[in-house]
């Protein structure tokens, strides 16, 4: 059942202020859907997630989403991320993106049944990758969508690749290329744990929540990752802020919440207290 319809005494989102810098809010896809089971939509978190967003009213607010269960295994099960090796894999393209643009229809619908204009944005329509990095986005329809006060929604996708046919584009990277180009003064990202760990708390109970990181800080991390040759032991929540550190270094800053907690993003994207990991230049 979807939530239900907003009062008709509720008045539409007046058309954002132009000085007011951009949020780009990112809801993970282990959030939004139920990982182990495949096409399976978490839609109280939808819900849930739609009214903390409606009653923060941010004015300029971009919206990207994971692909959990939807996207995932499908992508892996044609090798979609390789680039393409055969034409059995078309249909598996096919396949993913659909999968996408359904989870996307209900985050979607729940936010404009909560009074947010939101509107989706097909990566796969407008962004060419090249060796999976983004080459060429058309930004116009974004841009002036989001200056008349819309609220673009995108997510990862399969999309073209100029040099392997196609690929896998995750949220995070698409997340940090609409922050830096949109000019955004912050990242909030909602994701299933706390915020980053000094290990990965779902396999050790002694990890402990790193509250605040600097960019030299987070540098630090992955050097020392590297140098010892071994797995992200903060559970793979490293390598997803590290493909946020090229918006860190434009000064944008990023708030980690568990946005399986009912109050935390609405708090983030508040401004107010919240318990998560803020990473900043």
């Amino acid at each position: 059942m979807l939530a239900e319809q907003p009062s008709s005494r509720e008045k539409p989102k007046k058309v954002c202020e132009l000085n007011v810098k951009p949020t780009v809010l990112k809801l993970g896809g282990s959030v939004i859907t139920q990982k182990g089971k495949a096409l399976t939509p978490n839609l109280p978190a939808i819900r849930r997630l739609a009214r903390e967003i409606s009653e923060a009213k941010v004015s300029r607010l971009v919206i990207v989403h994971g692909g959990g269960s939807f996207g995932h295994p499908i992508a892996k099960q044609y090798n979609i991320k390789e680039g393409y090796r055969g034409f059995s894999q078309i249909i598996g393209f096919s396949k993913t993106h659909q999968a996408m643009t359904t989870l996307n229809k209900l985050v979607v619908d729940s936010l404009i049944r909560h009074n947010i204009p939101a509107v989706e944005i097909q990566p796969s329509s407008c962004i060419v990758t090249k060796r999976g990095r983004i080459q060429i986005m058309e930004q116009r329809p974004l841009t002036q969508l989001f200056e008349k006060g819309f609220v673009p929604v995108l997510y990862g996708d399969a999309v073209v690749d100029s040099d392997m046919g196609f690929a896998i584009l995750s949220g995070d990277q698409l997340m940090t290329s609409l922050a830096i180009q949109l000019g955004a003064d912050r990242m909030i990202i909602g994701v299933d744990v706390d915020g980053l760990y000094t290990a990965d708390p779902k396999a050790d109970s002694s990890a402990s929540l790193i509250q605040h990181l600097t960019l030299h800080e987070l540098r630090g991390l992955q050097h020392k990752i590297e140098e010892a040759k071994v797995t992200d032991v903060t559970g793979g929540m490293l390598g997803k802020m590290l493909e946020l550190m090229p918006a860190i270094e434009h000064g944008i800053r990023v708030t980690i919440v568990n946005a399986t907690k009912s109050g935390n993003v609405y708090k983030a994207l508040r401004n107010e207290k919240v318990a998560g990991t803020i990473i900043e230049g």
